[in-house]
């Protein structure tokens, strides 16, 4: 599978955006998609995760109640809302999709798109 993140840009504390996640090789709804961030000088986070079907979602405590996830399979797309940004925000988002179900840790997905960098200012 490939994936394309798209969708990241700068914007104002309180402000949203909408990611996407394009996939392309195989068959998309085998696999659950996450998407995780990376912030500079820490460590790669778990964002939130959604199932093949779209039925289940999982969401990280800091964004739980501000960021949505869902998906297209039609579309073979996954997007992910971020509503009430704030800068603690600000990192490259991920997306990355694993045959073995939603899940939060990193090294459960199997394929990795190129990041889209979002970037909060207050």
């Amino acid at each position: 599978v490939q994936l394309q993140a798209s969708g990241g840009g700068l914007v104002q504390a309180g402000g949203s955006l909408r990611l996407s996640c394009a996939a392309s090789g195989r068959t998309f709804s085998n696999y659950a998609v996450g998407w995780f961030r990376q912030a500079p000088g820490k460590e790669r986070e778990f964002v939130t995760a959604i199932s093949r079907s779209g039925g289940t979602t999982q969401y990280a405590d800091y964004v739980k109640g501000r960021f949505t996830i869902s998906r297209d399979n039609a579309k073979n797309t996954v997007y992910l809302q971020m509503n009430s940004l704030n800068p603690e925000d600000t990192a490259v988002y991920y997306c990355a999709a694993s045959i073995r179900g939603y899940k939060s840790t990193a090294w459960a997905y199997d394929y990795w798109g190129q990041g889209t960098l979002v970037t909060v200012s207050s």
